[in-house]
């Protein structure tokens, strides 16, 4: 397929040019290329062309929790919004703890992913000698929860912890929150509300200070072992001091931050409550700010979803029982491109935030830049049209979105996945062939 009239941007830089594929790569970047016989033609029309989404950050839900959603349906949304590889989260059922665990996970995947796809390893207080046992392409990271967001795969054992970050063959990942204090937070707010709590108290309970002690440990424990840590979601303008400014090349210790942290803040509790009842939850207005500031100025180094999904029945109940998470993944790159239009950032940082990074920081050859010779995992983008969010068009096996009824000042045309369209014109397209992402 030869790729006409487009206007890519990539790796800081926009560019006129046509673009060939050949055999799933990228075979040539041009001003002008004339097609080989038997070439399939497609004009971008001078629309955005940009690597594809790599989101390290999701909850498709299978093995366990497939009434919520899977690798098909969520993997199909995915695509629909742009996004060519996610990393999974291993807080399943069962949790994927055990390397044999994690290689079901992966053959579950095969054939059902429309995107590419790889999966984390959970840690927890029993599993040490299996994590320090794992080999590079077992997993894309190993996921450390430090607060109690799922279950039973909280890491709250000290000599743990500290085991973890001592023989982690690969990098760590984690999800930063103080459970005491969550739960004297939430003892008190029962105290006061009984079970009617107000969804604007959500960033009182997931507080700040929560978020700042959990962080302030999984850096202290990084520093003293020299280990890679990546931290997942960060929602508070206090933590952006554990983190520097610059190249995410050759950092120990980076950050994330998903969209809805840098698009929403706690005013959106009063129309949306459960609906963006998440951990760690949307905070203030500042704290958004300042979050969007430091994405710019290259403190924070990945932009992700944490993609969540729940029925909306699950979400229907009160505070306490009301599950956490919110699915994203389908609209993402259009919230970001919102943001861009609104003057808050530029193409130029959303690409390299959601592509380049974070294959940089994971160590993936051949995807995340347009670039010759590397997988096209492509997508294309009228920065000129409108979407309207209609439940009908919401693709997650829950069946809603937290932006419905917004309309957002772009919209996503095409998707290619290792050189093939997946998506056109609002329209998933034939049958899921995302790979197995490899890494380095």
């Amino acid at each position: 397929m030869l790729i006409t009239n487009a206007h890519i941007i990539n790796e800081g830089h926009e560019t006129a040019a046509d673009l060939l594929i050949v055999n799933g790569r990228i075979e040539k970047i041009a001003s002008k290329i004339d097609a080989p016989a038997g070439t399939v033609v497609y004009d971008a029309r001078g629309q955005w062309l940009l690597p594809g989404v790599i989101d390290d950050q999701v909850h498709f839900r299978e093995p366990g929790l497939t009434h919520k959603g899977d690798l098909f349906t969520e993997s199909r949304a995915a695509v629909a919004g742009g996004t060519t590889s996610y990393f999974d989260m291993p807080n399943n059922i069962p949790a994927i703890t055990t390397r044999e665990l994690q290689r079901q996970k992966y053959a579950m995947a095969e054939g059902r992913s429309f995107a590419n796809y790889a999966f984390y390893f959970g840690g927890a207080n029993d599993n040490l000698e299996e994590i320090a046992a794992l080999q590079r392409n077992e997993a894309c990271a190993i996921k450390v929860f430090m607060g109690a967001s799922t279950g039973n795969m909280l890491v709250d054992n000290p000599a743990t912890l500290n085991g973890i970050f001592e023989r982690a063959p690969m990098l760590v990942v984690t999800h930063c929150e103080d459970t005491p204090m969550i739960k004297a937070n939430e003892e008190a707010a029962r105290q006061k509300y009984g079970e009617d709590v107000p969804w604007s108290e959500h960033p009182n309970i997931r507080s700040a200070e929560a978020c700042y002690q959990s962080t302030l440990l999984a850096t202290t424990l990084a520093k003293k072992h020299n280990a890679d840590l990546h931290v997942l979601h960060l929602t508070t303008a206090r933590e952006l001091s554990f983190f520097t400014p610059g190249p995410i090349q050759g950092k120990k210790i980076t950050v994330e931050a998903c969209v809805h942290h840098l698009a929403m803040d706690d005013r959106d509790y009063a129309a949306l409550g459960a609906l963006i009842k998440c951990n760690p939850a949307i905070k203030t207005p500042e704290d958004r700010i300042a979050l969007v500031k430091a994405v710019m100025e290259d403190r924070i180094d990945i932009v992700a979803t944490d993609h969540a999904p729940h029925t909306a029945e699950e979400k229907a109940n009160k505070y306490f029982k009301a599950p956490s998470g919110l699915p994203l993944v389908q609209h993402s790159l259009l919230m970001l491109i919102d943001l861009v239009k609104r003057g808050e950032m530029n193409m130029r940082t959303v690409v390299r935030k959601t592509s380049h990074a974070v294959a940089d920081r994971f160590g993936i050859p051949d995807r995340g830049y347009i670039r010759e010779g590397y997988w096209a995992d492509l997508v294309l983008v009228d920065p000129h049209g409108s979407t309207t969010v209609h439940k009908p068009d919401v693709l997650y096996k829950c069946g809603w979105s937290p932006v419905e009824g917004r309309t957002f000042p772009a919209r996503i045309l095409t998707t290619w996945v290792n050189g093939e369209i997946v998506y056109r014109d609002g329209q998933v397209i034939g049958a899921p062939r995302g790979r197995r992402i490899q890494f380095v």
